[in-house]
């Protein structure tokens, strides 16, 4: 019987096996890094063991560090998780030559289905049907898809539509592969577009059961990676349900599977599926599928490590049940990643939150960028998009930017409400690029409540703050939104407050919320502030001093890291002529490849760092001179 877990992973995840433990009676411990010493899942925990560092390699991906902690803490089994070393058969072995319980796969198993390439070949064997494998090398059908042998989480992974583009596709998966799972090797195969991603969820023990528990629908996906994940799938249908269910569970008794895990296949329209992988861990979307079910997934973990039998029948799927993932991240500037204090994390509404984060957080840049996931069940899957929805829409998330409106409008689209999702929804739909919208009424509404925060600091007069016995000019307020700068004014008078968006009226104002009426509809604004941040409802402003201090100067032409992160790649050198939107730089920043691109056209007049180095966001990292014809080449796209 498993007393004591340690739990070799962080954040949501962690907290997830952490609650279960909970219920079950199970003492559990955690692990941190350096960063994450103050971390939710470390207090929530019994007891928690430093791994000194900051990096994963230093940390998490230490399976002598992870195993020595358990031995330590007094654990007596050893929960993975998902990420880091949870597809690791070394680590696995590790834990079990130490006289620990695996909560897990067998390793053999682990290491069979941890190279895509032998897994694929399993399978094939298996009866499991099977996309064809190509040489990166001689691969000739185009587009395909290089993808990492040892990879998951879209890491690794890239999309190739010509032979020029193959072999730096090539090299670019192999670095961030290696960077991720510590082995370089990729492969090719076709590239399905406009296929689903449908997996099924596998559970079984010992003694020979194994249940299918329903499939998960996780087209909706980013740079390779799940954003959006649902159960049942609003493309299956019952015959080929039944068909999916008996190839996975033909896939799991082939590898002689034991725990939960995940057979992941691409589905056409036309009823067709080729396996992909297999997932020797918990999935990150495990949620719907317990929502659905009735299940708890990672007791079930605990139990089958135990020795459990399950009963020889899964039980019944009732209802439906939508995820998303939050992100600290901008859709908008290539995903690219943010890092900061989250000031205020609040989703409302009934949902299920599983998250790594609270008020205060920090997230730093040494990790994924995932928040928290969000979970809603209804009967009905209309019923539980809107709830999500609804629920995202609601929520406070204050001090960086996410992906939560990306992630509303797409469950809002008329496509995705329709069910006609594929891998390639995001791009075909646009839906990274905000729509324009109107946020003066947000800006005013910061404006105002932040008069009144300098009115409340100030000794009583009788008169609200900026007003004056004769007429004067308005206050004016300047705020950024994005790439937007948007700029407000207002004037006190003796009855109301004038301002400078026709149509609008303000019917009251107070310092954490302001109402306004337009065309005889009132509207409610919530404000926070957090130093030169302001929050109203969903939309996050920065406001710009009056006095502003003085700016550093940058080179003309200067081309600046637009986050921290390390140079993987210097792609030019000084003296080099580069077109518009040419490859500089790639930066490596919270587990993935970001690519620096040349703003315009231009020599190359320095280059300003090195393969291997640390930058923080606003370093030069080159100076790129513009040609004096290149506005008229196209380039520029002027």
């Amino acid at each position: 019987m498993i007393r004591r877990l340690l739990i070799a992973n962080r954040g949501e995840i962690a907290r997830r096996v952490i609650r279960t433990c909970r219920e079950l009676g199970v003492s559990p411990v955690a692990v941190f890094s350096d960063p994450d010493a103050r971390a939710p899942h470390v207090r929530e925990a019994d007891a928690s063991v430093r791994l000194p560092g900051a990096s994963p390699t230093e940390t998490y991906l230490r399976a002598d560090l992870l195993v020595a902690a358990a031995l330590a803490s007094g654990a007596d089994a050893v929960h993975p998780g998902y990420g880091f070393l949870s597809e690791n058969a070394s680590f696995a072995r590790a834990v079990l030559d130490a006289g620990l319980t695996w909560v897990g796969p067998d390793p053999d198993v682990i290491e069979a289905m941890g190279s895509k390439v032998a897994a694929k070949e399993r399978m094939a064997a298996a009866g499991v049907p099977v996309l064809p494998e190509l040489d990166p090398e001689t691969a000739t059908g185009f587009p395909l898809l290089v993808k990492a042998s040892a990879g998951g989480g879209g890491r690794g992974m890239r999309v190739v539509r010509s032979r020029d583009r193959l072999a730096g596709a090539v090299a670019a998966a192999r670095r961030e592969a290696e960077s991720a799972f510590g082995d370089g090797t990729v492969f090719c195969e076709p590239l399905l577009e406009h296929a689903r991603h449908v997996e099924v969820q596998v559970l079984a023990d010992a003694h020979g059961t194994v249940w299918a528990l329903g499939e998960r629908e996780c087209s909706i996906q980013r740079r390779h990676q799940k954003i959006v994940e649902e159960t049942p799938s609003p493309a299956v249908t019952a015959e080929a349900r039944e068909r999916l269910f008996a190839a996975a569970t033909r896939a799991a008794e082939a590898i002689g599977y034991v725990g939960a895990g995940t057979v992941e296949f691409l589905y056409t329209d036309d009823g067709d599926f080729h396996f992909l992988e297999v997932n020797t861990r918990l999935q990150v979307e495990h949620p719907v599928t317990e929502e659905v079910f009735g299940v708890d997934l990672v007791a079930w973990q605990l139990a089958i490590a135990e020795g459990a039998r399950l009963p020889a029948e899964p039980p019944s799927p009732d209802g439906h049940a939508v995820e998303v993932r939050l992100y600290a991240e901008d859709p908008a500037h290539d995903w690219r990643p943010a890092s900061g204090v989250l000031h205020r994390f609040a989703v409302p509404g009934g949902v299920r939150v599983d998250s790594g984060v609270e008020d205060g957080s920090e997230v730093g840049v040494h990790y994924d960028p995932m928040l928290a996931k969000v979970v809603a069940w209804a009967p009905t899957r209309h019923a539980a998009v809107r709830k999500l929805a609804a629920a995202l829409e609601r929520a406070e998330l204050h001090g960086l930017v996410t992906n939560r409106d990306l992630l509303v409008r797409v469950l809002r689209h008329p496509e995705f409400e329709a069910g006609a999702t594929h891998t390639g929804f995001l791009d075909q739909h646009r839906l990274t690029e905000p729509p324009r919208t109107d946020v003066r009424p947000a800006a005013l509404a910061a404006a105002l409540a932040l008069a009144e925060r300098r009115r409340d600091a100030l000794p009583l007069t009788g008169a609200p703050l900026g007003w004056r016995n004769l007429p004067s000019q308005p206050q004016r307020a300047v705020f950024e939104h994005g790439d937007e700068v948007v700029e407000v004014h207002y004037r006190h008078t003796r009855a109301d407050v004038e301002t400078g968006v026709e149509g609008l009226t303000v019917v009251s104002a107070a310092r954490d919320a302001v109402v306004v009426e337009r065309g005889g509809v009132r509207t409610a604004y919530p404000v926070a502030v957090y130093d030169d941040r302001v929050e109203v409802g969903p939309v996050s402003l920065l406001r710009r001093p009056r006095f502003p201090e003085p700016e550093a100067v940058v080179a003309e032409g200067a081309t600046v890291a637009p986050m921290p992160g390390t140079v993987v790649r210097v792609a030019v050198e000084a003296g080099q002529r580069v077109e518009a939107g040419a490859e500089l730089f790639v930066l490596e920043a919270m587990k993935m490849e970001h690519r620096v691109l040349a703003a315009s056209g231009g020599t190359v007049t320095e280059v300003l760092t090195e393969a291997g180095r640390q930058v923080d966001a606003g370093d030069v990292l080159a100076v790129v001179v513009e040609d004096p014809l290149a506005g008229s080449s196209g380039g520029s796209g002027r």
